[in-house]
């Protein structure tokens, strides 16, 4: 009998933790994000770690600024990681580790992620980072590296900032841990540019939003100034 879960199944398990209507301009990260990480997860040599709940939040959060409101953005979250059999705060606090120790030292982070010889220990980022070296047939994702780029993010933010220091970065970091840079640049250069798309469609819907306003106020106006003389010439002739 064949137990393995379909997409279908964690779609329909997502669609009954968050039965409302998501956002159009958000809709397609959530179904992305359940379809890629289900097809890692029913992988057998997918390894769940630090780095890629890191890029798993990362990826959420960035995509999801501005969703309203706020609660439904928790939510949708929530929603996500029980479709996808996560535990929402494990997954959300493992990220959180990382995050606090690239900010405590970026240093390290940046000597880890390209010299792992370098005799540094960082815990737990140390032991995952050989793992993905050296285990035999190890299962890159989109997802690890994002959550490689944000650890660079957070300790090398001027480096990150620069094209070509980016790259050169990116490309080390890809050799060192032995699944190549061409596919990490790739996911890379893939997010960023994704990032920029959301950024512009949120800010359309601002503006359209804005412009709606504007509008309702001005037509709101209008007509106040429209009935104001005839409320003053009804008022003149009753007093004659």
């Amino acid at each position: 009998m064949n137990t393995v879960r379909t997409v279908s199944d964690t779609k329909k398990d997502f669609y009954l933790a968050f039965p409302k209507p998501i956002n159009q301009v958000y809709r397609r990260v959530v179904d992305e994000l359940l379809v890629e990480v289900h097809l890692l997860k029913v992988n057998q040599t997918f390894v769940y770690d630090s780095i890629f709940a890191l890029g798993f939040v990362t990826t959420f959060d960035r995509f999801t600024v501005g969703y309203k409101p706020e609660t439904d953005r928790f939510a949708v979250f929530h929603a996500l990681c029980s479709a996808l059999q996560f535990d929402s705060d494990r997954i959300r606090q493992d990220a959180a580790t990382l995050s606090d120790l690239a900010k405590q030292s970026p240093n390290d982070i940046k000597t880890l992620l390209t010299n792992l010889d370098a005799g540094i220990s960082l815990e737990p980022l140390s032991s995952q980072l050989q793992t993905i070296a050296h285990k035999e047939n190890f299962k890159y994702s989109r997802l690890l590296g994002v959550g490689l780029y944000a650890l660079l993010e957070i300790s090398e933010p001027e480096a990150i900032a620069d094209n070509t220091k980016r790259e050169e970065i990116i490309k080390l970091v890809g050799e060192t841990l032995k699944f190549g840079s061409d596919r990490l640049l790739k996911d890379v250069d893939l997010y960023r540019s994704n990032l920029e798309k959301i950024e512009q469609a949120r800010q359309m819907i601002a503006d359209m939003v804005e412009a709606e306003r504007k509008k309702r106020a001005s037509k709101a106006a209008a007509t106040v100034e429209t009935e104001a003389p005839v409320e003053t010439t009804e008022a003149t002739s009753e007093q004659s």
